[in-house]
């Protein structure tokens, strides 16, 4: 076998590809964060940073904030813009928004807005709690703040209250009927809105976001209703606040065609009512700029075949063209990029706790005097291994053999000793046919459960449901990577199983070099000595839609930024406890004083009793107290 190097574990995880110049690896075999893509002067080991978090008694899981890449993001989106809009000559400017549904974490955005500043870069909102949030960010006086989404009156009183504070306030018409409302209100508060009408597109997108496209989109109005909506305004004397058109065709654009079929058909629309004497200032092309997930550059749902610069040449050539050929200015270009800005800078550090494996404790399985038959028969088999070469025949025997076994059990034929030799039996002739395939060129169709029979799951302390719910909820491939002992060979395929009482918290498929795999090589656990595994990409979404299944709490997060001057060459700018078990339970109605006092009763009583003596009855009541303001998931022993 060749030597292992540090270029076969970066084609093993896909580092190069999904990592976009972010992640990358250390002589030592250590995962590095290199947050500044353009510089990469101060890569951070991330083993380092657990390092020192365990130095601190902080518990895992735990999510690492990368903040000096969200800036960098930020930064790449809008030079991309810049760069496009001075190389076709486009006459307006660029002013994208962050959608902060994409993570509302307040140091998120504000890391978001800071960085965007010089770019008059906007936030956006979908609902009346995040124009609430976003209302209180300071952001420049030229960038846009987009309201999206249905709309009640308070959330349209909201908006207005922005346009009397000075703010470019965008409210976007979804629905017709939220006109009357919007313009009763704006001359109820004395001020001129500023009105955006959001387009149904014609063009059909693919992917899980596909519904967001066509005629049978959620949001939207049809041509028709563009049409009378701009009569019913100007009639209403507001002709003059129409000043935006918007439309969305998907989240995960995985395809840039139809980014440009999109543009086609918007920029289209935009000039005819230009045409028409609409002032219309800004043309909104929505959300849609994808991450590639599985590193693959390709079309599929997890990835896409096309770069941030190539997204922003396309739409700055696309609107540019069709405005010149219909002889109308040029809009000033917005964008909701959420997911690709947000995506890098976050992800996930667990713990391996230990193996689940069919064969991890075998019992003594050597023939012994007076064994049932087909206990020996079984013994045969695993003989025959050694000369035999068709698995196929030798598994298919194994298989019918231990079946039988098994039923000769529930009769009273086999005993409980036997049943457990033979199992133990029967996982070493799959185990070897395994290893033995591994060797083989061709693998019979019938013979892939093997592998799949012998697989171990490492047991890790985290709850999907809770840090990476796309994972479960859509099948969302996440890029998976051990942080330390890259510069090992990984020997376990493995899938990764959760701590919560449910059989869906499992991670079992994985990005790999020709579309994605059943299994994660890993390295063999040591005793005494720590494994953590990273989940990656997973600042987008991940963050603010987890659930409290098994009420598993928020997990325990750290800030880190680099900093050159430091031996370490980072420092953990802020700590943010995750959920203690009484927060989580308070959400879900209960009293976590009344539950203490409960149970205080209860060890009382049994004291008086005499069942429990008096100093065990203050221990035992201090610590049920602990285990409430305690972390949600297992504390490891030192």
């Amino acid at each position: 076998m060749t030597e292992w190097t540090i270029k076969d574990a970066e084609d093993l995880y896909r580092i190069p590809y999904w990592g976009d110049g972010y992640f990358g690896i250390g002589e030592g075999g250590k995962l590095l964060a290199l947050p500044d893509v353009d510089k990469r002067e101060s890569p951070i080991a991330l083993q380092d940073v657990v390092e020192e978090l365990r130095e601190q008694n902080v518990q895992f899981p735990v999510v690492m904030r990368f903040h000096d890449i969200l800036k960098n993001r930020v930064c790449q989106l809008n030079e991309a813009f810049g760069a496009a809009i001075a190389d076709f000559d486009y006459d307006a400017p660029y002013r994208g928004v962050y959608p902060i549904k994409v993570n509302q974490m307040r140091e998120v955005v504000v890391e978001i807005v800071e960085a965007g500043r010089p770019f008059h870069y906007g936030l956006e909102a979908g609902s009346k709690p995040e124009l609430m949030a976003v209302l209180t960010y300071d952001t420049s006086d030229e960038a846009l703040t987009i309201c999206n989404g249905y709309k009640d009156e308070e959330f349209m009183r909201l908006a207005l209250l922005g346009r009397k504070l000075g703010r470019k306030v965008v409210v976007v018409i979804e629905e017709f009927s939220e006109i009357d409302s919007l313009l009763r209100l704006a001359a109820e508060m004395d001020v001129r809105p500023i009105i955006g009408l959001r387009i149904k597109m014609r063009v059909k997108t693919e992917g899980r976001w596909s519904e967001s496209s066509g005629t049978r989109a959620k949001f939207g109005l049809t041509i028709s209703e563009i049409l009378n909506a701009i009569t019913l305004i100007q009639e209403r004397g507001y002709g003059d606040t129409i000043q935006m058109l918007h439309f969305h065709v998907g989240s995960q654009l995985s395809d840039i065609r139809f980014v440009r079929e999109a543009i086609q058909e918007a920029a289209r629309i935009y000039a005819r009512l230009a045409k028409r004497g609409i002032p219309l200032e800004y043309l909104d092309i929505g959300g849609g700029l994808a991450v590639d997930y599985d590193g693959s550059k390709s079309s599929n749902h997890s990835s896409m075949n096309y770069s941030i610069r190539d997204y922003a040449n396309g739409v700055v050539f696309g609107v540019k063209q069709v405005c010149d050929l219909e002889g109308v200015p040029h809009p000033t270009l917005v964008s909701e990029s959420g997911r690709a800005v947000s995506a890098h800078h976050s992800c996930v550090i667990v713990e391996v706790m230990g193996e689940i494996s069919n064969f991890a404790h075998p019992v003594a399985s050597d023939a012994v005097e007076g064994e049932n038959i087909l206990v020996t028969n079984m013994q045969n088999l695993l003989a025959e291994l050694a000369e035999e070469r068709n698995y196929q025949d030798v598994y298919s025997d194994a298989t019918l053999l231990f079946h039988d076994i098994f039923a000769a059990f529930k009769l009273g034929i086999v005993t409980l000793e036997e049943l457990a030799r033979s199992e133990t039996l029967y996982w070493k002739i799959v185990s070897s046919i395994s290893l033995a395939l591994e060797s083989e060129e061709f693998v019979p169709e019938d013979l892939r459960e093997v592998r799949a029979s012998v697989q171990s799951q490492y047991l890790c302390n985290f709850s999907l449901f809770q840090s990476a719910a796309d994972v479960w909820a859509i099948q969302q491939v996440l890029p998976v990577v051990p942080i330390a002992r890259l510069n090992e060979a990984p020997s376990q395929n493995c899938t990764l199983a959760d701590i919560t009482c449910d059989s869906d918290g499992r991670v079992i498929e994985f990005i790999g070099s020709s579309g994605s795999n059943p299994t994660l090589p890993l390295h063999d656990l040591v005793a005494n000595e720590r494994y953590y595994v990273g989940l990656f990409l997973t600042g987008a979404y991940q963050d603010v839609m987890g659930d409290t299944h098994n009420l598993f709490g928020r997990v325990n997060e750290v800030h880190i930024f680099c900093d050159t001057e430091d031996p370490a060459g980072f420092f953990i700018e802020e700590f943010v406890p995750g959920s203690s078990a009484g927060q989580v339970l308070s959400v879900m109605q209960y009293n976590p004083e009344l539950m203490a006092a409960q149970v205080k009763s209860k060890i009382d009583s049994a004291v008086a009793s005499g069942s429990l003596r008096s100093r065990e009855g203050v221990k035992l009541v201090d610590f049920y107290e602990s285990c409430l303001g305690g972390y949600t998931y297992l504390r490891q022993s030192v």
